[in-house]
């Protein structure tokens, strides 16, 4: 799996991961980080997700990090925003209202780019990667923040013997390993959820013989 694999699933509208609704976790949950109103808040992986919608109703600069052009054209289309283009390092940077979303690279963030951020917003981008890249990713975005900033991450688990990803299963004791060193890793809620792609449903994951269960987790700066 790699860029291409992805910028392939966008120009072929294969979206099993996108929401056409905010997604009810985050409404729940996110009070929990205590972010003040105002606050800059980073959504890794953001796709055209409807959640940097909410988070800036919310009151909050939504900063978003999205590798495809045609998810970013879509997210501020459909949401009705204008916005501006311009070159930004190895980024464009499209900006609208209180949305800026830097398309590019993930690996590209740096500490100019995410000044100020107070907490993260990670909904899905853990889970969209492989075993072998998930614990890179999460080091160079603690890197690239500031040290005070909180996470409010969403994850899954099941059976990966059964179907492999993405999304991908991420269990307790791999988030542990990846964020415990440094941050407290609070497990906020985990629930059992029959919304799973279809491929998921064919072979029986998601069923209650095979649940995926979908855990909310709160992480802070030690």
């Amino acid at each position: 799996m790699n860029k291409e694999f992805w910028l392939e699933r966008w120009r072929a509208h294969q979206l099993g991961w996108h929401r056409d609704d905010v997604n009810p976790l985050l409404i729940e949950h996110w009070p929990s980080l205590e972010v003040e109103s105002g606050a800059r808040v980073f959504v890794p992986l953001c796709g055209k997700t409807l959640d940097m919608g909410y988070l800036a109703g919310e009151g909050f600069e939504v900063l978003g990090c999205e590798l495809s052009s045609i998810a970013v054209g879509e997210f501020f289309e459909e949401a009705g925003i204008a916005c501006e283009s311009s070159p930004e390092g190895r980024f464009v940077r499209h900006q609208g209202g209180a949305i800026t979303i830097f398309e590019g690279d993930v690996f590209d963030l740096d500490e100019s780019l995410l000044r100020g951020v107070a907490a993260v917003y990670d909904r899905g981008s853990l889970i969209a990667l492989p075993p072998n890249v998930r614990r890179p990713y999460a080091e160079h975005l603690m890197r690239a923040l500031p040290q005070s900033a909180h996470t409010l991450l969403l994850s899954l688990e099941y059976d990966q013997s059964r179907i492999g990803g993405p999304p991908f299963s991420v269990p307790e004791k791999e988030v542990q390993a990846i964020y415990g060193g440094s941050h407290e890793v609070i497990k906020l809620i985990t629930e059992e959820t029959e919304e799973v792609p279809p491929r998921f449903a064919e072979v029986g994951v998601g069923a209650s013989s095979s649940p995926v269960r979908q855990v909310v987790w709160k992480i802070t700066p030690r």
